[in-house]
């Protein structure tokens, strides 16, 4: 193991067992194994560590869970994504405030499992199951998600019901989705929605044409 991994591996232990005010480079230079000018050479600064230990934990579970192919229901694997989002919080409460909580830009770990989240909301659009523009419906599951999972984590364990999850998920569906109760007809936005989401595909229009058609829909859809 080269030094980057050893001190990135050091790092999310301390971490995990002490908190961010844990993750100092004396610490983790001595967990290590390094001279904590090799952090500063590596990682800039702690903030460069810190967004490499939210990179590395996230992306080791999503390792494990992105090895199962999506579901063919794309509003099944939005809830699947749901339960794996809030299952991963609840593993690494620390890890997952540090990538949600942390004042500044987002984390490169959340900015991907934002990217992760659109790519699921698409598939909702491109099947034309989604009652709202795309971007509404990722900012409302990535509101309702997280505030649920801190939560969550902030509810002592022999408190917690997982119900609420359940709730707030179902909640949020049939908020921005044609298979709610109420009415399955998905009617003009849903169709608009789905369409905006396969315009680029489109190969029959010129670019010129195609922003137009973009307009169009993004004034339907509003």
């Amino acid at each position: 193991m080269d030094a980057r991994a050893r001190i990135i591996t050091a790092a999310l232990d301390l971490l995990t067992n002490g908190g961010p005010d844990a993750v100092s480079t004396r610490a983790v230079s001595a967990a290590a194994g390094v001279q904590p000018p090799t952090i500063y050479r590596l990682f800039g600064d702690k903030d460069g560590l810190l967004d490499a230990i939210t990179v590395q934990g996230y992306a080791d579970y999503l390792d494990a869970k992105t090895a199962q192919p999506p579901a063919d229901d794309p509003l099944e694997d939005l809830r699947q994504g749901w339960d794996q989002h809030l299952e991963f919080g609840l593993a690494n409460p620390a890890l997952y405030l540090l990538m949600t909580t942390r004042p500044g830009a987002p984390s490169p770990a959340l900015e991907k499992s934002l990217e992760i989240l659109s790519a699921r909301v698409r598939r909702v659009a491109e099947a034309g199951r989604l009652r709202v523009p795309e971007p509404l419906a990722a900012a409302l599951i990535h509101a309702a998600g997280s505030g649920t999972t801190l939560s969550l984590i902030a509810t002592p364990v022999a408190s917690r019901d997982l119900a609420l999850s359940v709730a707030a998920r179902e909640a949020v569906i049939a908020a921005i989705s044609t298979d709610r109760p109420v009415s399955r007809t998905p009617g003009p936005v849903a169709a608009a929605t789905a369409l905006r989401a396969v315009l680029p595909q489109v190969s029959g229009l010129s670019g010129a044409e195609k922003a137009l058609m973009s307009e169009w829909l993004d004034r339907v859809t509003d």
